[in-house]
């Protein structure tokens, strides 16, 4: 099996199209200890973002399948969508709904502490019983479907399900199924479902993008080879592995390949460090890059994201599309590599 990154199902003059499938949330980040910022984010979200600020909308078309209320976060959520030029026709809608909650402080080391209010989130109907029976002939319908283990962890048994059959049904027809197992303990019941759920996502997977200390929680890995070793051994034939301030492996066909990067002065904040990541993975590869650059590109990513505090880069340091079809003097990322996420720490409480 051979992923179709390189190689998208585009006809003449037709942008790859990718869905991202996941959970957007209120944010609400300290500024001080009595001050907040509103945004909003979410891994998958974050990386949809970085994917379609890294791309034009002539190479890549980026839409968002979530399930959000009709309060006046999800029509916020909905607007910072639109704002980045991410389609929202696949957004499902709940009457009397809300989106899910999450502060976050980080302290003057970039420690963060994330508190999550997302037990009575609207995401958390997505592929339940609510959810229309056309929402699961969606990921069919594109030709890269990207979501993570968090994408499985806001799911009942039965909607995770409900999920993973319509990913087989896509990936029969021939879509890449990228997955980051961003492993958070809270979400789940116990490591052993998580496993069970991550492995199930594997099996469907074309191109695998986790961090190591997610592998080593759950599936006991070593290194981040170990990790790279051990996915290409399932039969997914593009791996690469995030490994922090060591960078990420790579396999190129052959072998794990390391692509060390060049440490950031400073580190300001790690959220979305690893989301970044994708996202520039995914906007090299999908418009032509082969998997060493398109690493390296991302790294640059990510090591912009941790200088700057939140989890979506100012538009001043990397602007949506719709600034960019304004000016197009604006910046894009530069070409060096940085560290990925550092020796900062997270902390992480569920209030639920």
């Amino acid at each position: 099996m051979k992923s179709n990154a390189s190689r998208p199902r585009t006809g003449p003059g037709r942008p790859v199209r990718v869905l991202a499938i996941g959970e957007c949330m209120t944010e609400l980040v300290h500024l001080d200890g009595c001050t907040l910022r509103l945004g909003y984010a979410g891994d998958t979200f974050n990386t949809a973002v970085y994917l379609a600020r890294c791309t034009d909308p002539g190479q890549v078309e980026v839409d968002y399948l979530t399930m959000l209320g009709n309060d006046h976060y999800s029509e916020g959520i909905v607007a910072a969508l639109r704002r980045e030029g991410i389609g929202t026709a696949p957004v499902q809608r709940i009457d009397g709904a809300q989106p899910g909650l999450y502060l976050v402080d980080t302290d003057a080391a970039g420690e963060r502490t994330f508190t999550y209010y997302r037990s009575q989130s609207a995401a958390r109907q997505l592929f339940g019983p609510l959810c229309p029976p056309e929402v699961d002939r969606l990921p069919a319908e594109y030709d890269v479907v990207y979501l993570s283990a968090v994408t499985l962890h806001i799911l009942p048994p039965r909607a995770r399900e409900r999920l993973l059959t319509a990913l087989r049904a896509a990936r029969a027809r021939g879509t890449d199924v990228v997955f980051d197992s961003n492993y958070r303990p809270a979400g789940w019941p116990d490591p052993g479902t998580a496993r069970a759920a991550v492995s199930a996502a594997w099996r469907l997977t074309t191109i695998a993008l986790p961090t190591f200390t997610d592998e080593a929680a759950l599936f006991d890995d070593s290194s981040a080879a170990g990790s790279v070793a051990r996915l290409t051994g399932l039969g997914i034939p593009e791996v690469v592995v995030k490994d922090g301030a060591r960078g990420c492996v790579v396999w190129d066909g052959e072998r794990p390949r390391p692509v060390a990067v060049t440490a950031v002065p400073s580190i300001v904040d790690t959220t979305a460090a690893g989301d970044a990541f994708n996202g520039g993975y995914l906007a090299a590869r999908l418009t032509g890059s082969d998997p060493l650059t398109a690493a390296r590109r991302a790294g640059t990513l990510a090591g912009q994201v941790i200088g700057h505090r939140g989890a979506v880069l100012p538009a001043a340091v990397l602007p949506p599309r719709a600034y960019r079809a304004e000016d197009n003097t604006a910046p894009r990322p530069p070409a060096d590599a940085v560290a990925v996420g550092g020796a900062a720490r997270t902390r992480t409480k569920d209030a639920r």
